[in-house]
């Protein structure tokens, strides 16, 4: 029989990729932050933090990460084999695995992920830029590890956008309710109502 990898040592592995290739969880939810808080006054950076955190639970998310980290770093030590070697170390503006890799991470999250990511990809917000390849100054290779971390960061703007539209209509469903049983009440006691 076939030795399983753990699913926690998957999502380890992955969450310390990101930690050593300089991506923060905080660094992640300061994009969510940015993309969620025109919409949602009362957003705060930790609750941006719990959707990062709830996304990097994904394998999908954690095998893209192990993926893509791996070959950036394969094309930082120049072990891949030509072209794809220089192809991925230059970042080439033709080629779109990088994103095709972090896209099929978004699907399951629905249209904001999908709008957001484009965005990201093409704006490159927060640490997103620092890791642009193309903008690197200290030799690194992060062809997929950019598209990635706007990946994460779409999935989460996106899970946050649901999550706060759920929690807005459960308290205006709550509101509704306690409404409805003041009326209720004042009827019992036999109180004009209107």
């Amino acid at each position: 029989m076939k030795k399983q990898v753990h699913s926690i040592d998957v999502r380890n592995a992955a969450l310390a990729r990101l930690e050593e290739r300089g991506v923060s969880l905080k660094d992640i939810a300061e994009i969510v932050y940015e993309m969620q808080a025109p919409y949602h006054p009362q957003l705060t950076l930790d609750h941006c933090i719990d959707s990062v955190k709830a996304v990097l639970e994904k394998r999908e998310m954690q095998h893209a990460i192990l993926v893509g980290v791996e070959l950036d770093t394969l094309a930082e030590k120049g072990l891949l084999s030509e072209p794809l070697q220089t192809i991925i170390a230059q970042d080439e503006g033709l080629f779109g695995c990088d994103e095709t890799l972090a896209i099929g991470s978004v699907f399951a999250y629905g249209s904001i992920a999908v709008t957001t990511f484009g965005h990201l990809d093409k704006h490159k917000i927060g640490v997103i830029k620092k890791l642009d390849t193309k903008l690197a100054e200290d030799g690194k290779v992060h062809t997929f590890l950019d598209d990635l971390v706007a990946s994460v960061a779409a999935n989460a703007s996106s899970r946050m956008a649901h999550r706060m539209r759920d929690e807005q209509e459960a308290e205006a469903a709550r509101v509704e309710a306690l409404a409805e049983l003041k009326v209720e009440e004042k009827e019992d006691r036999g109180e004009q109502v209107g």
